[in-house]
């Protein structure tokens, strides 16, 4: 018997939903589409962003500065790490950055190498080039010893740039002046602010130099007139991701990660440089490296002030620390031949 129309209707009507090879095929395209959308990520993170030199420009509040230091300005350099990873393009671009800046003062804050001492002399050698009315300050920071930190001190030290290690020296600006104090590594035991502190007159106004910015929590107890402390160490933790934030932060790196912020309870503020370089894993993401210019002001409430360059989400905020001068403890991890690390580098 020859089939209804019914039927005959019935056999050529598709098969409700979606069929075997159009799954397939919308499978295939998605995962094309998010392949390429992690490899461009990876590239970019990999290759464009650690190059992608950002200046950023901060307007500081300070009530207790002298008006005869209002309007100073700081070029702020940190975490060259010249290595592996990073070299002369990179260096040779955040000096000419600073530079073209003009700035009054520029300030090193540590990790001038990465891997060996052996890179001191040529990263030495380029920031021998910076050039300040009122002199290039630096600081060591741990990788400075982790290679070795007598290489290191000689060879910036030959370039005319002398470490600060718990040492301080007084800038005459005008009729006032202003006191540049340097603390060796905090990471490595080496920090003594006493030291460092101990020829400064009382009430005097004191830039501090450290290389780990959680340090801020002790110096902001200090009865000292510390107005600002300048930091790297953190690298802004590399990747600062979306609605998560920074997900790996060094130790002495965690409260105080990236940008201006105030010490709660104190009149201290501290800003923490993203630095120029990188270390293992090597790669930046939303967390460019960078050269900043801090403009010293003497009018205002002295409230948390925005950096000019736009918050991305998930940037770090100010955080309720303890007030008892501890930076809670280390955590080992074989990633780091046995130093002390929370995250992915130190």
């Amino acid at each position: 018997m020859a089939p209804s129309m019914h039927e005959g209707s019935a056999r050529e009507q598709p098969p409700a939903g979606m069929s075997r090879r159009r799954f397939l095929s919308w499978a295939l395209g998605a995962t094309t589409v998010i392949g390429a959308a992690v490899s461009a990520t990876a590239g970019y993170s990999l290759v464009l962003e650690p190059g992608w030199l950002h200046v950023k420009r901060i307007s500081v509040l300070l009530p207790e500065l002298p008006p005869a230091l209002d309007g100073l300005t700081v070029a702020h350099l940190t975490d060259l790490h010249w290595g592996a990873y990073t070299g002369l393009r990179e260096i040779r671009a955040a000096v000419e950055a600073a530079n073209a800046l003009r700035p009054d003062m520029i300030v090193l804050t540590g990790d001038y190498v990465l891997g060996s001492a052996a890179y001191a002399e040529p990263c030495a050698a380029e920031l021998a080039a910076l050039r300040a009315p009122l002199g290039v300050h630096a600081v060591p920071g741990n990788h400075d010893y982790w290679t070795d930190i007598a290489v290191v001190s000689r060879s910036l030290a030959a370039a005319g740039l002398p470490l600060l290690r718990n040492q301080a020296r007084r800038l005459a600006v005008g009729a006032s002046g202003l006191w540049v104090a340097g603390v060796d590594d905090v990471y490595e035991g080496r920090d003594d602010l006493d030291a460092a502190l101990a020829p400064v007159p009382a009430g005097e106004p004191i830039l501090l130099l450290v290389h780990e910015p959680d340090f801020a929590v002790r110096a902001g107890l200090a009865p000292w007139s510390i107005l600002l402390q300048l930091s790297g160490h953190s690298h802004g933790g590399q990747v600062c991701l979306p609605f998560i934030g920074r997900p790996m932060l060094p130790w002495l790196g965690q409260i105080y990660p990236a940008g201006l912020q105030n010490v709660p309870g104190t009149a201290l503020q501290v800003y923490t440089n993203c630095g120029v370089g990188v270390i293992a894993p090597p790669v930046r993401l939303n967390c460019r490296p960078e050269v900043a210019l801090l403009t010293l002001r003497a009018s205002g409430s002295g409230q948390l002030n925005v950096t000019t360059g736009s918050r991305r989400p998930g940037a770090s905020t100010d955080r309720e620390v303890r007030n008892d001068g501890r930076l809670g403890g280390k955590k080992h991890c074989p990633c780091c031949a046995g130093r002390a690390t929370q995250g992915w580098f130190t």
